[in-house]
This record gives C-alpha cells, sequence and structure tokens, in this order.
C-alpha cells in the first residue's frame, strides 16, 4: 500500500543533520545506594528548599516541586542522613519510591544489547535506531507531498527513553498499521518525524551516565551542555531555569547556543507554512500540556486544544486506563521558559501545539521498564488518532488553519 506519509526524506534529513557522534571515554556514572523519594510539597518553605536543592550537589529534582504538589528527589547515599535531618525539621513529607536507583537501571532494559530485527521489546542504541530508520527510507521510497503537515518530535532530553521508543512505534504504525483510522491518518497529512532530536546526549546516557539530560557542548567549568527545552528563543530565560552551567535546567548562554536546536529552528522555519501542528514527547507524569511554559498565558484557541485534549486523554486511557490530565503547562507542572513548543506557537502561531509527558506518575519515573513500551506506545497512537480527528472537525489542517495563522 503507497502512503502519503513525507517522513521518508525528512529521517534522511535527520541523519544528515545528527549523523556525527562524539565517543567518550570517561567512565560509566553509577547510581548505587542512591535513593528516590516522592516528597509532598505542603507550604512555600518547602518549596523553597526543595527548589534551592536542585544545584547542590548529591540531590537531584527528577520532578520539580509545586506547592500542594509532589517533587521526586534523587539523593546520593552521602546526603541521605542530612536530608532526613531536613525532614525533621520540616514540614516535607517523603515516601520512598527506590531504595537503590542503580538496581531500577540494571533491570530496566533487559534486551538492550541483543541484536537482531528492530522492535519495541528494549530500549536500543543511537546507531540501532539510526540503521533502521534507513531500512525504512530503503524500503519505503514512495513519497507523496501536499498534505497538510504534521511535525513529531521526540528525544530532546536524553534520559527520557521512552520518548524516542514511543515515536519509532508511531513512525511505524503510520507506514504499516492496517487499521483503518490510522491509515486515514496517516494518508491525510505529511509527517517530519525527528525520534531523537538530542542525539548526543541520548547516546552519552547509554554509554556513560543513564540520568544525563542535556546537550553535551562544553561550557567552561568543567560542566556540559545546556538543556535544549530552555534554549529556544521565545522568552529564553525567563522562568525555570538556572544560570549555573551545570544544572540540569541551564538555558545556555545564548538562545539557540547548542547546535541541535539552531539547526532545528532553522528547518523549522524552512517548512513552517507546510505545518499546522507540533508534538514533542517528553518523559514523564502522564500529563498532555499546552502552551505556553513561561506563564500561565493562555494561546488564543485553548479551549479548542482544552476540548481536542480531553479527547485525546480519554482515548488514551481506553486501552489500559492510564489517566492523564491535560492544561497549560504553569498551571499543571511549573514555569519553563525557552522551550520548543513555546517558539513553534509564539513564533509561527502553529494551531495544534502538545507535548506529552509520557508514562508514568514517578514509580520508575526515567527508567521505565523496557517492557512498558509497547503498551505506552499504543496507547499514545489511540490518543493521536482521536486528536487529530477531533482537530479535523474544528477544521485545523484544513482552509481554516491558514486563515487562523494569517
Amino acid at each position: 500500500m503507497e502512503s502519503s506519509c513525507t517522513m521518508q526524506t525528512v529521517l534522511l534529513h535527520l541523519l544528515l543533520l545528527f549523523g556525527n557522534i562524539d565517543a567518550t571515554g570517561d567512565e560509566r556514572k553509577r547510581y548505587d545506594g542512591y535513593r528516590l523519594y516522592k516528597v509532598f510539597v505542603p507550604d512555600d518553605e518547602s518549596l523553597e528548599l526543595l527548589t534551592n536543592m536542585q544545584d547542590d550537589d548529591g540531590y537531584h529534582l527528577w520532578l520539580r516541586p509545586m506547592i500542594n504538589g509532589t517533587a521526586d528527589l534523587m539523593i546520593s547515599p552521602t546526603r541521605i542522613q542530612e536530608f532526613m535531618q531536613k525532614v525533621n525539621t520540616t514540614k516535607l513529607e517523603p515516601e520512598l519510591m527506590m531504595d537503590n536507583v542503580q538496581k531500577y537501571i540494571d533491570d530496566e532494559n533487559p534486551r538492550g544489547n541483543v541484536r537482531g530485527a528492530f522492535d519495541w521489546l528494549g530500549y536500543h542504541r543511537l546507531n540501532t535506531i539510526y540503521n533502521w530508520l534507513d531500512s525504512l527510507v530503503t524500503q519505503h521510497p514512495e513519497i507523496v507531498e501536499g498534505n497538510p503537515g504534521i511535525f513529531i518530535e521526540g528525544g530532546i532530553h536524553a534520559r527520557e527513553w521512552i520518548s524516542p521508543a514511543v515515536v519509532t512505534y508511531i513512525l511505524n504504525e503510520l507506514i504499516l498499521s492496517d487499521d483503518s483510522r490510522v491509515r486515514y491518518m496517516a494518508e491525510s497529512y505529511d509527517w517530519y518525524i525527528f525520534p531523537v532530536f538530542n542525539p548526543d546526549g541520548y547516546e552519552y546516557t547509554h554509554t556513560t551516565n543513564r540520568l544525563w539530560r542535556k546537550t553535551r557542548r562544553p561550557t567552561g567549568r568543567g560542566c556540559y551542555g545546556a538543556d535544549p527545552n530552555r534554549n529556544w528563543n521565545f522568552h529564553w530565560a525567563e522562568g525555570g531555569v538556572s544560570r549555573n552551567p551545570c544544572s540540569e535546567i541551564y538555558p545556555g548562554d545564548r538562545p539557540f547556543s547548542e547546535t541541535e536546536t539552531r539547526t532545528m529552528s532553522q528547518y523549522i522555519d524552512s517548512i513552517q507554512t507546510k505545518i499546522f501542528s507540533y508534538i514533542a514527547f517528553h518523559s514523564y507524569s502522564q500529563l498532555l500540556l499546552i502552551p505556553y511554559g513561561y506563564s500561565n498565558k493562555r494561546v488564543s484557541n485553548y479551549d479548542d486544544l482544552f476540548q481536542i485534549g480531553n479527547y485525546s486523554i480519554n482515548a488514551l486511557s481506553q486501552r489500559y486506563g492510564t489517566r492523564y490530565k491535560v492544561g497549560n503547562i504553569v498551571d499543571i507542572i511549573y514555569v519553563a521558559s525557552g522551550g520548543s513548543m513555546d517558539w513553534v506557537r509564539g513564533t509561527y502561531n502553529i494551531p495544534v501545539t502538545y507535548t506529552y509527558e509520557l508514562r508514568d506518575k514517578g514509580r520508575y519515573g526515567f527508567i521505565l521498564p523496557a517492557s512498558q513500551i509497547i503498551p505506552t506506545a499504543k496507547e499514545t497512537l489511540d490518543s493521536l488518532v482521536a486528536m487529530f480527528e477531533q482537530a479535523a472537525k474544528r477544521g485545523y489542517g484544513s482552509s481554516m488553519t491558514a486563515q487562523f495563522r494569517l
């Protein structure tokens, strides 16, 4: 069956852009004895205490705090006693989620080094993903362009392995699925799909540090990388960032300081008149997020996006009962300025813009077992089908979209 997806061209473009990965001689980072706590944040004092920990050696915020919410905090063995003393003198309420983070890393990907056909039973190394993408281009060279475009971004944060896994699964289904609704979606749009936005960082998580988040460009003071989802030139560094180059939320010394964001922004600029939707995949928290991240200002079609989002997360829940929430980034998690979705929406007014925070809610966090790849991918594809069916009913991806964007 011929497909009208343009993804073959785009995937080849990805390989040309991001094909050079620097090898590292660094010793592998281990997390023996590290603990992960889910901490309830009852008041401003607790919020300030946890926020200040994000740049403190030995403390690692997986999920950043908000009042009357929770934070996920990983603590090195050398700081656990100190943390417990702080708990005794504050209103923090910690719940132990992992007593030895390294054990969860060791158990996460049992088939990771098994050679064979590309599948979704394990998390793959970068070259394996690239070779698979190459094979798709060879096996499915047919290209028919001219439909409304959908841009899919995966793997911008290196440690979020479930993101590239889900994006590659979706790509495979768009090409090969015989489900009538998936086929209709695949053949009604042009697809621009980038499974691994941050390739250097992603490969580094496989070779050296499983929990690395940023890019890998040296920044001085012995630090590496910037947060590629804080590095875009739209309300850059206005909130939810750290000026410490060693911080996981360092936005860079200027917008588009990173090769990945700069090159991708140029590519998006070249196709911005062809796309009506931009969907980013992250983990974790089970959320479907609407712009903006720099403030709780609502986009002009927020009500449409909220309604479409609710249809999407309802469809997602049908298969396995997985529950998501939908809403503005600032309203349901935290301030995060300089993100890719904000830039796409704020710069080009692309109307259908969302970010998925995939499974789970913190039991495994970034170390989601490989056994959850296929269930996560299937339910996410269900939600995308519903999303674009509902978007089409509201005129997005049609002549109405062109009018909206003028």
